[in-house]
């Protein structure tokens, strides 16, 4: 703008004698001297200093004109001749011929006068539109920084003249850009904010950060919640830590307290591959060939072997584009579906007041919208479309409030819809569907999976629904439910890729690992939407490991290509972005020296008190309950649990627990345990995962025998020592073998990931 002002400020110089002009104009009142007067703004306009300078053969010569601040040069063709000036009748002198003498043809006045009339309205046209502010300079500006040659952020005559091929561009460089210079780089991303961080992290179906004791599984003192990582759901919308879902006491259940059951407590992290992993996607062998630390070359040879083309891996690169080209066909598929018809008879009577009430509450006027839909259902209260339309506009402000109760006040609205005579099927499918979500979102897990079944006996033929009744009773950790719902859907239709997937976990979770395995390939490789899930690809490669297939870390980089996991090693799902990512860990890398030289001190002590509650034979050691053995005994005896102490464990080992009590980064871990690990000879521990990159983990060796224990994290192995510490982060892969002649026995303390400000310590919710 300022620009284009000064630009229009630097003909002021001209005013006065163009007054003059007219001054003179108004004396003579005489209009045949019209022209000549124009030449009287002329004249004036050269003493200025605005002077077009010609060349001898008539054209410009640039290099002769200057550029200076608030002058302008007028622009002369290159064929035009300089004109000898003439005098006029009131002797003043012109720029043209003309017949003042009386001459014949030929044109009055020059070319030159012309243009510089034309200039002159020019001028002043532009002074009147920068003054009136007519036009809104800063949009144009704006625009036509597209074209901006040298990198000034405008555009202006240097780039007019670059454009007209006038002047070669500048070289800049591309890091000086704007553009460039608000680009974050891996490492300058800053650390996420606490709201951001809550809502990537688990929750329960019903809101982030909240869990509910029905709902989740009790953990007994022997679960590390390690393999519960569970199969995919449609999650509820994520909303602020506020808006937090009611206590659903009403959605116990006898099935609630199995092991592996449907993932009700969060929600997948989409995770990119930290830079600072110390592993490579690329590495990666089978537990097989892993009972020792992988030399190098053994796994040059096996990346060798890799690079072979193998069938399955060319079938994985087939299918990388499936989920694509059926996004697509459903989205086509969804085009030629027909908008579905919400108005009864009676509605359509209304529909012009229904329309009005609709259009506010799309132009997201929610409070304005449910007044309206209130008027017409006071007004037509046998109206199903009003009352749907109340329930939607209800549903809306509930979520704008963060109101429980607003909430219910829909659910109730969408159930009394539903229930009026004459309503529209397709008003009632969608009403009572939306009823059973927010239902769920509350956490009413039994209410929800009763308004599906109402739904399916409605809708006997939509296999949707069937589905969505399936997760319900998943939801409820009813796995046998859900089989059997699963099994209906796919005798109905057998290609059915999502009820082939939550089937395929069912059976995985029976231990009927062959059995699973065909159906969550061919459910993965379905494409249909709620299939391609990190939870899946997870346990098709857990279950493929435990068949001995190869093709198992395929799987697991096919879901690392698609943002499910970190990397092929680093599989976890509830994850914080940007953590430092790295297997083994030293003490001094986390900054709990402390602790750590605590625990190393005083190893004999904590020692001595685990072998009493192991020979009182009391039953606090219970037997690991995840399915992560392939045989042997293995049991433990829990201390802390999501950052909770267990007062009736503490009993037996008063000393170590007083130990610990001081150490928040242990005891405060909310995604972590305190306890000690006891493994017969004999045992072997499935190359696993743990849920979460929040935390790391130090085993403290307590009894350890001499040879024939060892732990692999990753392609590294290494063995416990008595009275010293391990660190290593269980997001990664790990694997355990005891092949010695009596037990091992260890202490194991989780601690919050370092880089975790403390803000998200105190938000992050329990795992």
């Amino acid at each position: 703008m300022q620009r284009y002002r000064h630009y229009g400020a630097s003909y002021s110089s001209s005013s006065a004698p163009v007054a003059e002009a007219e001054a003179q104009e108004e004396e003579d009142e005489e209009e045949e001297y019209a022209e000549e007067e124009v030449c009287e703004e002329e004249q004036p306009l050269l003493e200025a200093g605005v002077q077009a300078v010609v060349q001898d053969t008539g054209g410009v010569n640039e290099e002769e004109v200057p550029q200076r601040k608030g002058e302008v040069t007028p622009a002369v063709s290159e064929t035009e001749a300089k004109v000898p000036p003439v005098e006029s009748k009131n002797g003043k002198r012109t720029e043209g011929g003309g017949d003042a003498g009386g001459g014949g043809g030929g044109p009055k006045y020059s070319m030159f006068t012309w243009f510089v009339v034309l200039a002159l309205l020019g001028v002043w046209s532009s002074v009147a539109v920068v003054y009136f502010d007519i036009v809104d300079y800063d949009s144009v500006i704006g625009k036509l920084t597209a074209y901006d040659t040298d990198g000034d952020g405008d555009f202006d005559v240097e780039d007019a003249k670059v454009l007209l091929g006038l002047k070669e561009a500048d070289k800049t460089n591309v890091g000086d850009s704007p553009e460039e210079k608000t680009v974050l780089k891996p490492e300058d991303v800053s650390e996420p904010e606490a709201p951001e961080l809550q809502r990537e992290e688990p929750a329960d179906a019903t809101s982030p950060g909240t869990s509910t004791p029905e709902e989740t599984p009790s953990v007994s003192g022997s679960e590390d919640v390690e393999s519960e990582i569970q199969a995919a759901v449609p999650l509820p919308p994520l909303v602020e830590d506020d808006f937090v879902p009611d206590d659903p006491r009403d959605s116990t259940h006898p099935h609630e307290d199995d092991v592996i059951t449907i993932d009700s407590t969060g929600v997948l992290l989409e995770e990119t591959l930290p830079e600072e992993s110390s592993v490579k996607s690329g590495q990666y062998v089978t537990s097989s060939r892993l009972s020792q630390e992988a030399e190098p070359t053994e796994a040059e040879k096996h990346s060798e072997e890799r690079a072979e083309p193998e069938p399955e891996r060319e079938k994985l690169k087939e299918t990388e584009n499936i989920p694509e080209a059926e996004a697509e066909h459903k989205l086509k598929e969804k085009a030629k579906k027909k908008k579905p018809k919400l108005l009864n008879k009676f509605d359509k009577t209304i529909k012009a007041e229904i329309d009005a009430a609709e259009k506010l509450l799309k132009k997201g006027k929610a409070e304005e919208a449910l007044r309206a839909f209130e008027a017409l259902v006071q007004q037509y209260p046998q109206s199903p479309r009003a009352l749907y339309g109340k329930a939607q506009a209800e549903d809306e402000v509930a979520e704008k409030l963060r109101s429980n109760d607003m909430l219910q006040r829909a659910i109730n609205s969408y159930r009394e819809a539903a229930e009026l005579p004459d309503v529209a099927p397709d008003l009632l499918k969608a009403a009572l569907k939306r009823r059973a979500e927010r239902q769920q979102f509350l956490g009413r897990m039994r209410g929800s999976l009763a308004t599906l079944e109402k739904l399916v006996q409605i809708f006997p033929d939509d296999v949707s629904l069937k589905n969505d009744l399936g997760v319900a009773h998943l939801l409820l950790g009813d796995n046998k439910g859900a089989k059997k719902v699963y099994e209906e859907v796919l005798e109905a239709a057998p290609g059915n890729g999502f009820a082939k997937v939550h089937y395929g976990f069912i059976l995985k979770s029976e231990n009927k690992i062959a059995e699973s395995i065909p159906y969550l390939k061919e459910g993965l490789e379905s494409g249909e939407p709620g299939t391609d899930d990190g939870r899946f690809y997870f346990h098709l490669g857990d279950a493929l490991q435990r068949a001995g297939d190869d093709s198992a870390y395929d799987w697991y980089e096919l879901g690392h290509k698609r943002g499910h996991f970190a990397s092929v090693w680093q599989r976890s799902l509830y994850n914080v972005k940007g953590l430092k990512a790295q297997p083994w860990w030293t003490p001094k890398e986390t900054g709990y020296t402390d602790l750590v030289k605590t625990l190393e001190r005083n190893w004999r002590t904590i020692r001595d008190e685990a072998l009493a509650v192991m020979d009182q034979n009391t039953g606090l050691f219970v037997p690991e309950e995840e399915n992560l053995r392939e045989k042997g005994e293995w049991g433990q005896y829990t201390l802390w649990q999501q950052g909770k102490k267990d007062g009736n464990s503490c009993q037996g080992v008063q000393k170590t627990c007083s130990l610990l009590e001081r150490y928040t980064e242990a005891t405060g871990c909310k995604r972590g345990q305190i306890k000690f690990s006891v493994m017969q000879p004999g045992t072997h521990v499935w190359p696993h995962t743990g849920p979460t990159n929040c935390r790391l983990r130090m085993h403290l060796g307590l009894v350890v025998p001499k040879h024939g224990c060892r732990i692999r994290c990753t392609n590294q192995t290494r063995e416990w020592e008595e009275g010293k510490v391990l660190i290593f982060d269980d997001s990664f892969e790990h694997e355990v073998w005891q092949d010695a002649v009596s037990y091992r026995l260890i202490f194991i303390v989780d601690v919050w990931h370092p880089e975790l400000t403390q803000h998200q310590r105190q938000t992050l919710s329990a795992i």
